[in-house]
């Protein structure tokens, strides 16, 4: 509920502080008077998008101030909440729009942006008038009025719930699908590879082992025939034979050398055996150096294979293994794919069904609340003297979506036999009024916690349709809070609370001004309003009899 609000340098309001009361508030005064400005700057501190060219002449920035009574379980608790906003029982909103244009605004003493500020409207305040855009006159939230009458939201949790599964269901059938078709079209390919890397069936570290094995066959093939070389000569014929000739010889003549060749006999002797080592060795190294040239061939062909394949699938060679069991397992699960293919689509199907289900059923309950609301509305535009016109609330098929597949917009025919089509085309300035009140009515039982403004909502009536119009906006501010702006003498007597706007010029400086009415200046702004500027006794006498009429209705 709103219950203050505190305007500087806006147009050309000096400075106003207003307090508001729950009931009918009503807002009375000569056209230009700056009524419409009140507006301006409320819509301006809930962050609407309006005027531009705010600020008042001369004033460096205008500042608007509003604060609201804010009960436990209000939606506006939710909207602080996420934003990481202070919250109590008490909401203050304050917004300075700059000469130049810039704007800042704080919630509860923090600042925010006029998002926020947005949001926290729409829990906050409903603005209705004959050329209103953000409320009733609006197609694309006539569903969402209609869920919230029909009070839909549990069932719109679930078909959201249901839309978003059935997402899920499709982007992963989609994806599954897509993968095997990418395995199929690459399904020679993968068969050929893993049938060639089992026939060659690498083995991890054989790449490394190969290389070894084939440097050392190609090593030997060079030095073989020179270590065969100095075998054949330290063998006979070569430094064997030679030794073993000397050594007889000296043998032979030791005895008569009288000792002089031992010891040249006993190094040879160590020469023979130590001669006798190194052929030995060479030998062996001879007989390691032996191979059978097709085994150099051999290892040179899988080694070469081994590398070739590697390169072709981008791997190193001791990954050729794992790469084959990879390959392989993409073989498998194309295979096992179709089975999974057909689980996933039935889990389509299954979401799809369940969607249908819920979809159906939302479609049904907002058939029911739209028969319900065409005829309550029906039965409030009897007393508003349009009996014979007609409200409908059509739902047609619109693409399906987390909300449903209905549209739905509101339409009337002002009389019997005359094509239906949208509300803000087809009703004139005063029928549109009417409609929109009447509608209102119907819906604001479904509703809490919003201050309701209307704006010259009774605009083109007069008399008792004037007055039936007023008795449904005291109707609807019994529980609640409404504010009206009003030309109409007949709604200003049923206000519960009265101001009064007027323009004033003091040294060439115009300024707006809005006074709390009592009882007995009631009386001169209600005879005012029926007779003009001039103020006579029968219209002060009409005019008290309007106000105590409407008191004594209220009482009795």
């Amino acid at each position: 509920m709103l219950r203050g609000l505190d305007i500087s340098d806006m147009l050309i309001i000096d400075r106003l502080e207003l307090g508001f009361q729950p009931g009918l508030n009503v807002l009375t005064g000569e056209t230009g008077a700056g009524k419409s400005i009140l507006l301006d700057s409320l819509g301006f501190v809930l962050g609407w998008r309006g005027r531009a060219d705010l600020v008042r002449q001369g004033a460096e920035q205008g500042e608007v101030t509003a604060w609201f009574d804010l009960p436990p379980g209000h939606p506006a608790h939710a909207v602080l909440e996420e934003a990481g906003l202070p919250a109590g029982d008490e909401l203050i909103l304050r917004r300075i729009n700059t000469s130049d244009g810039r704007k800042t605004a704080w919630v509860n003493d923090r600042r925010c942006s006029g998002e926020v500020l947005r949001r926290l409207s729409e829990t906050l305040v409903e603005l209705h008038g004959q050329h209103d855009d953000r409320g009733l006159l609006n197609p694309r939230g006539h569903r969402a009025i209609l869920d919230d009458y029909a009070g839909n939201a549990r069932a719109i949790a679930k078909l959201r719930e249901a839309w978003h599964a059935l997402g899920a269901a499709r982007k992963a059938a989609a994806a599954a699908a897509a993968e095997r078709e990418a395995i199929a079209a690459e399904e020679e390919f993968l068969r050929h590879a893993v049938a060639e890397l089992d026939k060659l069936d690498p083995e991890a570290g054989e790449e490394a082992a190969l290389d070894t094995r084939r440097r050392q066959m190609q090593g030997a093939e060079k030095i073989r025939r020179d270590v065969v070389n100095a075998y054949e000569l330290l063998g006979q014929g070569g430094a064997e034979t030679a030794m073993g000739d000397a050594l007889r010889w000296l043998d032979g003549v030791a005895d008569k050398a009288e000792g002089a060749l031992e010891g040249p006999l006993a190094a040879l002797n160590r020469a023979m055996v130590e001669l006798d080592e190194a052929m030995s060795g060479v030998a062996d190294a001879i007989d390691g150096m032996s191979f059978d040239p097709y085994e150099l061939e051999a290892c040179e062909e899988r080694l070469f294979a081994i590398r070739g394949l590697a390169r072709k699938h981008d791997v190193q060679p001791d990954e050729l293994a794992g790469c084959a069991d990879t390959l392989r397992a993409k073989l498998d699960a194309r295979d096992a794919g179709e089975a999974a293919q057909e689980g996933l689509e039935k889990a389509v199907r299954d979401a799809q069904a369940l969607y249908d289900e819920r979809a159906t059923a939302l479609t049904e309950k907002r058939c029911k609340a739209a028969a319900k609301l065409d005829k309550s509305v029906a039965a409030e535009l009897a007393p508003l003297k349009m009996e014979r016109a007609v409200f409908q609330t059509q739902l047609t098929e619109e693409p399906a979506g987390p909300e449903g597949r209905d549209a739905v917009s509101f339409t009337v025919a002002t009389n019997p036999g005359a094509p239906a089509g949208p509300l803000g085309k087809i009703a004139s300035g005063g029928e549109l009024s009417r409609f929109l009140l009447a509608l209102k009515v119907c819906l604001t039982q479904t509703q809490s916690g919003l201050t309701l403004i209307f704006d010259e909502i009774d605009r083109g009536v007069g008399g008792a349709t004037a007055d039936a119009v007023g008795r449904r906006l005291k109707a609807l501010a019994a529980e609640g809070q409404v504010l009206v702006v009003t030309h109409s003498p007949q709604v200003a007597a049923l206000g519960a609370h009265h101001w009064r706007v007027a323009k004033s010029v003091t040294k060439g400086m115009t300024t707006s001004t809005v006074t709390p009415l009592a009882a007995e200046e009631r009386v001169d702004e209600v005879a005012r309003m029926l007779a003009g500027d001039t103020i006579t006794d029968a219209a002060r006498a009409a005019a008290e009899a309007l106000l105590n009429g409407q008191q004594g209705a209220t009482t009795s």
